[in-house]
């Protein structure tokens, strides 16, 4: 199914200027509500304020660009839309090259905060123990997580990391926060940070095999995927941080963009796309998907499944908007439709 303009200014007109009687002399327009879809978050052009996030219906028949500068007075979002976490009623949505993380209502998409405190090429977050952990890593500068507390958004602590590190992704998991030393396919450690102490404990955990390049959290477990040149690694490491699994992807190199869905772990290789159960011990021998190859760093620039639907991002060298197609987890096309610049990661709202 492709999705047109026709449909895309129904949407918003339907959104933007649908009225409802309360009574005979009084009329009200609702609220523009984005509940039970998925949004998707679009980083923009470096340098220039054009990050946004689009919005789509569950069913894929309905979607709307540009949410957030449709629901504040036309305000741009920023540069550079590196991530998002949902918490609650609220989205923190991270602006790398803006030094700030703006807060929404998530359903409603209007400003409900922001944080700018202590910010210094902000790049990741989790939240944990009531606080938002927030990665921090300057090319050539400091590398450090800053610690804020939901409740008012107010700065807590900044704690440090030696200034030949990398602070890259973080993710939780048992209520402590683990942060990936690795970016770029450069890197493979992860160090744990006490939620209670506000600091790091013990020392870095290394990957026996592999640079990582992607860390997520399932299950109050984390996991990561580390890269070779020959084969590909999938790290289980439980709560106390500590390795207690390993699943070797043999023949499959330069492994990336692990998701975890209904118990099976798709993750990427070029423009190919591998699924396996997590208990399986042997890897794939033949992808999935095989996407029009439009470079490495384009065709599979996001990657993201949910609920059993899987969806990829062509970023088409960040000179037009981005591709976003949908598959069944056996491979089957379901929809294509574009969104804003630079699409990454979609999420389920």
């Amino acid at each position: 199914m492709k999705l047109n303009r026709l449909l895309q200014f129904i949407f918003g007109f339907v959104l933007l200027f649908s009225i409802s009687c309360t009574s005979e002399y009084e009329e009200t327009i609702p609220e523009i509500t984005y509940q039970n879809g998925l949004l998707i978050t679009n980083e923009g052009n470096f340098g220039s304020p054009n990050a946004d996030v689009t919005f789509i219906t569950k069913d894929l028949s309905l979607m709307q660009n540009d949410i957030y500068k449709a629901n504040n007075n036309k305000e741009n979002l920023g540069d550079v839309l590196q991530t998002m976490v949902l918490n609650g009623d609220k989205a923190y949505l991270l602006l790398n090259n803006s030094n700030k993380i703006q807060i929404v209502d998530r359903y409603s998409f209007k400003k409900a905060g922001e944080i700018t405190a202590q910010l210094n090429n902000p790049r990741y977050m989790a939240i944990a123990n009531g606080n938002l952990y927030v990665s921090n890593d300057k090319y050539g500068g400091a590398k450090f997580v800053n610690v804020y507390k939901l409740s008012d958004n107010s700065f807590v602590k900044k704690i440090d990391f030696a200034s030949t590190s990398t602070v890259e992704r973080v993710v939780e998991a048992g209520g402590n926060i683990f942060v990936q030393n690795a970016s770029y396919g450069f890197g493979n450690t992860i160090t744990k940070i006490n939620t209670t102490t506000n600091a790091i404990e013990g020392t870095p955990t290394p990957m026996p095999n592999g640079d990582i390049t992607k860390t997520i959290t399932y299950n109050s477990n984390v996991y990561v995927i580390a890269q070779g040149t020959a084969d590909s690694y999938i790290y289980q490491i439980n709560p106390a941080g500590s390795i207690v699994k390993t699943t070797t992807l043999t023949g499959i190199a330069n492994g990336t963009n692990l998701q975890i869905d209904g118990g099976r772990f798709y993750f990427t290789s070029s423009n190919k796309v591998y699924s396996m159960d997590m208990n399986a011990t042997a890897a794939p021998t033949n992808p999935i998907i095989t996407a029009v190859d439009g470079g490495a760093n384009f065709t599979l620039y996001g990657f993201s499944v949910i609920d059993g639907r899987i969806f990829t991002s062509d970023v088409k060298g960040f000179t037009q908007p981005s591709e976003i197609t949908v598959y069944t987890t056996g491979g089957t096309v379901i929809s294509k439709f574009t969104a804003g610049m630079g699409a990454t990661s979609i999420y389920k709202n």
